[in-house]
């Protein structure tokens, strides 16, 4: 299997219209591959929390557009990162009036909507996309050809019962998006690592470059097997990280090492 995880840089003289057309071009030069990923919020910055609201669009609006045709132009699967979502309010008022989601976007080869997450673990605590965004309440797996990823958005990286649902609901690929900042760096390898070795399964995290609202990013998107090893990582800057892995390496892992296994917390108690 084949992935690329394109690494945006972020810069905030660049329209998100002509950020959106270059992504575009960047989805389409990986034709050949199976996965492209791109960063979580990198229309607007995952840090320029003043902006949500303004840049807000709904789910088939101009980024679910764009990133449909690029994903069918070049035949790939996409993981289009994430988008602040505007929704309906259920009170029937105005068009649009309802909460933000920070949504992820899935599309098939053929450009169709083939999943939608809303990140679930909102980041700020008492401030930002914590008090600016709805959370969302599903797991989301699917299947690809190769293998069944679980999506996750940056945050939901340090929450590890979010991977272990997904692993139950078949996930043996974590595929997840982020706008990490650069001063919390470590433990964005860190924790990629230890959920993929936690899990017995592959992770592919694709962060953004540049600065988000003055907050330098950490870039460094990372693969990594389901021993935790490092497959491959990117540097700071905007770039395209692509690498080569075998997906059934997850099944022979968890054969021959089998943790999952002897699992005893969080599970159902026997019936009697």
């Amino acid at each position: 299997m084949r992935a690329s995880l394109i690494q945006i840089g972020v810069d905030e003289d660049e329209s998100v219209d002509s950020r959106r057309r270059r992504v575009a071009s960047l989805v389409r030069d990986q034709a050949g591959a199976d996965l492209v990923v791109l960063p979580e919020l990198w229309t607007t910055g995952a840090f320029a929390f003043e902006s949500f609201a303004t840049a807000a669009e709904p789910l088939e609006g101009p980024t679910y557009e764009a990133m449909a045709k690029a994903a069918s132009d070049a035949g790939v699967w996409l993981h289009a990162g994430s988008i602040p979502e505007r929704t309906d309010s259920d009170s029937g008022s105005a068009a649009g009036d309802g909460p933000l989601y920070n949504t992820s976007l899935v599309f098939s080869p053929s450009g169709d909507l083939a999943a939608a997450y809303r990140k679930i673990h909102r980041f700020g605590f008492d401030k930002g996309e914590a008090v600016l965004m709805g959370a969302g309440s599903e797991l989301v797996t699917l299947r690809l050809p190769e293998t069944t990823i679980g999506i996750a958005t940056c945050y939901d990286l340090r929450f590890p019962e979010l991977f272990r649902g997904l692993v139950d609901a078949g996930a043996e690929m974590f595929v997840l998006s982020a706008g990490w900042p650069e001063r919390r760096r470590s433990h964005w390898t860190l924790l990629a690592q230890a959920r993929a070795v936690e899990n017995q399964a592959y992770v592919l995290a694709c962060g953004t470059a540049g600065t988000h609202a003055g907050v330098p990013q950490a870039g460094h998107s990372i693969v990594v097997d389901p021993w935790g090893e490092v497959l491959a990582e990117a540097g700071s800057d905007e770039e395209v990280l692509t690498v080569e892995f075998d997906p059934s390496k997850v099944a022979t892992t968890r054969e021959q090492f089998p943790a999952l296994k002897d699992r005893l917390l969080g599970l159902e108690p026997p019936r009697r």
